[in-house]
This record gives structure tokens, sequence and C-alpha cells, in this order.
């Protein structure tokens, strides 16, 4: 009669084989730990031990809580939004919902305010009450904050809901002329495509005729496929693997936009579109220019566009070149206007300076806008350039209504918490992943380093010991070439402990009892 095949050897190299694939040496876990480390520095790279409220009005980096003030589901009913500062929003509001927000001008944070629940502290400040830090709640809150669509999850003129997994393509923050209330948006962002009055959905239909294109081409032998594609006569181009749409200016041509809305609120900034430091009128589709107007446009001197187009990106002259859209057309005729105007304005200026030179007496300085074209009067998005704050107009008449608007005068200051000592250290080291800077080894000797003498005396001799125990622990294990399990971890620190059940287990087990186990595990262990 054959013998069975013994399978208890089989069924534990089966096991340890097992345990292997799921195993990992030291070395391995160490940089494991390290990479984790160096993602929590990149995403959290601020320090978060200072709420900002203190400081006052500061144009800053703010977030939403949806889980304190979750937004009602009809728009129209009553909502009070609310925006805390960086670092509440990870010492406060680390497990809730978060919206980011990016930079809002002249904001104080209402962490621990009368616009949020008192189920959420303000664990930075200290309590006025108790004189300890932390449990800050209905404390009052700034009148002067501005809050518009965006402290409820609800951005663009699209008034959508923003999910960071879904959402595609760029979006650019208007510089904001006005709060919500008085007709601006309040620093909002915008698809491009609904800048210039697409559906969103656009960019899925453009991709689409993209890639039919670039497979056509490819089945033609035609080579690599160019960025353009034509549709329904509007040039489609492609600016880091997304459609732009026509009409939408290249991100390289300009440095920030104010939108339509924040535009018609302050109507008198039409008159610098087309001007030096700003671009040509990006127009919404519903607020295109009229056909009369269009072929009022076409009559533009010739030598009047041949100057505009010289000083148009490449993208766009090409399109002007190929196409000769009228949504080019209106950029020339702005343009034009511009280039004819500034002869006249220079003749008459030249006779003035002349004459402050022959004469102490300071004659007023003459208004800018008397020699720009006449404006457009559809609705219209205004995008500039890096130095298109010079070009504004001073006079006594054109002033206050720059006053009001400081951004429009000097570049603005945005507050920033300093970086994380762990953060500052990976920078200096040059490397944040194979690096021990900022891990938690440092933090812990550099804990060590500020503790009692004695007390730091005695955690080190305690690690010697612990250390002592567990290098032959490892070292057999080592040698051996197996693979440390839980249940071995275990077993060691209870033969450390000297636990008493476990040595009743050992003998239980010489002596082949059957009695019931009544060992109970330690809690802590």
């Amino acid at each position: 009669m054959a013998s069975l095949p013994d399978t208890t050897d089989s069924k534990r190299r089966d096991s340890d084989s097992a345990a292997s694939q799921d195993s990992q040496t030291a070395a391995e876990f160490i940089n494991s730990q390290l990479q984790l480390e160096a993602e929590a520095r990149e995403a959290l790279p601020y320090k978060f031990d200072t709420c900002t409220k203190q400081l006052g009005p500061l144009r800053q980096d703010l977030f939403a809580c949806i889980t304190c003030n979750p937004p009602p589901a009809n728009p129209s009913d009553p909502y009070t939004p609310a925006g805390v500062c960086y670092s509440c929003s990870v010492a406060c509001h680390g497990e809730h919902t978060l919206v980011e927000l990016f930079y809002k001008r002249n904001f104080v944070c209402d962490c621990g305010s009368t616009r949020l629940p008192s189920t959420a502290p303000c664990t930075l400040r200290t309590n006025s009450e108790t004189g300890q830090k932390g449990g800050v709640v209905n404390e009052p809150c700034e009148e002067k904050n501005e809050y518009n669509q965006n402290f409820r999850n609800r951005f663009c003129g699209c008034e959508c809901d923003y999910d960071a997994e879904s959402q595609k393509g760029v979006m650019y923050q208007c510089l904001g002329l006005g709060a919500a209330k008085d007709g601006g948006c309040g620093e909002d962002w915008y698809h491009s495509t609904c800048v210039v009055g697409l559906d969103p959905s656009w960019n899925d239909e453009a991709i689409k005729k993209k890639a039919a294109l670039a497979e056509s081409t490819a089945e033609e032998g035609q080579g690599p496929t160019t960025t353009t594609a034509e549709d329904d006569g509007d040039a489609i181009d492609v600016e880091d693997g997304m459609p732009i749409p026509p009409g939408f200016p290249h991100a390289d041509d300009f440095a920030g936009f104010i939108c339509y809305k924040c535009v018609e609120a302050n109507p008198w900034i039409k008159a610098y579109a087309g001007t030096d430091g700003f671009l040509p009128p990006v127009f919404k589709r519903s607020g295109a220019p009229s056909p009369q107007t269009k072929s009022e446009e076409k009559e533009v001197p010739k030598e009047a566009a041949e100057t505009v187009i010289a000083s148009v990106a490449p993208s766009q002259k090409r399109k002007a070149e190929d196409d000769g859209t009228d949504g080019d057309v209106e950029a020339k005729r702005v343009k034009g206007s511009d280039t004819e105007n500034k002869p006249a304005s220079t003749a008459t200026t030249e006779p003035n300076s002349t004459s402050e030179a022959n004469s102490n007496t300071k004659e007023p300085p003459t208004c800018k806008i008397n020699s720009l074209p006449t404006p457009p009067t559809e609705s219209f998005s205004l995008f500039f350039k890096d130095d298109f704050r010079a070009s504004f107009c001073r006079c006594p008449a054109c002033f206050p209504h720059l006053a009001i608007h400081p951004q429009l005068l000097d570049e603005e200051e945005s507050y920033e918490q300093s970086l994380s000592h762990s953060s500052a250290a990976s920078d200096a080291a040059g490397s944040t992943l194979g690096s021990r800077a900022g891990s938690l080894l440092d933090r812990g000797e550099r804990a060590l380093s500020t503790m009692d003498r004695v007390k730091a005396i005695e955690g080190v001799m305690a690690f010697n010991h612990l250390k002592e125990k567990l290098t032959p622990f490892f070292k057999e294990f080592a040698e051996s070439g197996k693979v440390i399990s839980a249940e071995d971890v275990k077993a060691h620190f209870a033969k450390m402990r000297g636990d008493e059940g476990g040595k009743g287990e050992e003998e239980g087990e010489k002596a082949g009892g059957g009695e019931e186990d009544k060992r109970r595990e330690q809690g802590g262990y």
C-alpha cells in the first residue's frame, strides 16, 4: 500500500512564500516611511500652529468647511458662508470636507466665530474666558468680510459645484473689481469656455474632434498632427493637452483677467481694451458685436491691421492669417484705433512739455481716456499683461476709479505661512526622499534634546536596553532567512515581559496537557 505524501512541509513552504510576498525588509519599510513623510511635507508644507485672525484683514489662502457649513441644495435658500485660514483648516478642520478657495483679499479668519457651529471650536487661539489655548467659539465675526458663491462650493458663471476628481481643464481667477453684492464676482474662478460664452461640455466635443483628426492624419501618413483643427469655421488650439475655446487667448499672452461681471460693474475700464498692457476684448458669444458693427470693423486701414498682427503671439497670428475671422478683425479694430490715435496724442503733448520747460507753472495732466478709441458696448472680459498698471490714466477725474481698487495701482502682497521645520530641513538637504531631514527620527532626537536631563538619560538607557534584547531576535531570523511574523514579535515581547501565561503555555506544551488555557492578554500590548 502506497503511503500518502506528507503535505505538512509543502503547506509550510507555501505559507512562508505567501508571507514573503506580503512582507518587506527593514530597508524597504524605512524607505516607505520616508516616502510617506515626504508626501505629507509636500501636502502640508507650512506651519499650522497660528491662526491669522489676530493679524487682521489679509489677502490669504482660504478654505470653506462643508462639514461645518453644508450648503443647501436650493441656491435660493438662506446660507451663512464662512472661510478659515490655512492653519485652522489643518488644526481645527483637518478631518472635515474642505473646499480650497485660494487667495481672497481683505479677509479675516472665521474659525471660532458665530459663523461656524460651536461643535468646531478654534484650537489655535486663546480663549478669553478661560485664558487657555483652544475652545474658542461664538466670537464676533468680521463684518467687513466679503463672500461670494465660492464659499458654498460653487464656481464660475455656470455656477457649477467644484469636484477636484472630475474637474477637467484649467480655471482662471478674476482679479476682482467688486463684491458679488455690488455686481462684481468677488474674485471668482472661471472656465475658459464660460468666459467666451460656450457650454462647459464644449471641451468634450473638441477633444473628440481632435482625436478624430489625429487618427485620420495618421491613417493618411501625413506625419504628426498640428495643434489646430476646424470647428465650424473656428480654429481649435490645444494647450497643455486641453483645447482652447475660439476667442480665448493663450496662457502665455496674458498675466490675468477681469471677468465680464466686473467689467460691467466698472464700465470705465472698458476704454482700455486693446490698449498698451491689455489684450483686445474677449466677448461672450451672447454678447458678440452685431453684424453691422462687424461690417464697420472690416473698414480698418491696412497699415493699422498690419501693426496689430505684428504684436500678436505666433499662435494668434497664425489664426489671423489662416482664418481672417471676424473676431480677429475686431481685435485689429481696437488695436488699430489705438495705434492711429497715438501720433495725435503725441503731437498734442509735445508743445505742452515745451511750455512746461519755459514756465514755472505746472499744467494739470491731460486725460488719456479722451485719446482712446470708443469702447465696445457689448459684454466682454478684459485680459491684461504684467505691465497693465502703468497704462491707467491718473488724472484727477480718473484716479478715484483706481483708488477704490488698490489692486489696480500696485501689485498685492499675499500672506503665506512660514515653512514648517521639516519642510525647511528637506529643502536645505536638497531632497525629500532618501533623506532623514525632517523625519520622525529627527523629530524624536530634537524632542530628546529639549527634555529634562535626568529623563533624557533614563530614556536613552531604556532604548539601549530594548536594543540589546531585540538584536539577537532579529539576528536569528536574518541568519535563517525566515520571515518575521506578527506572532513571532508578540511571542518575543511576551518572553521579554516574563509573561507568566507564556511560561505556562510552554510548560503545557511540554507536558502535552490538554487543560484549558486560562491566560488573558494584558491591555496595552
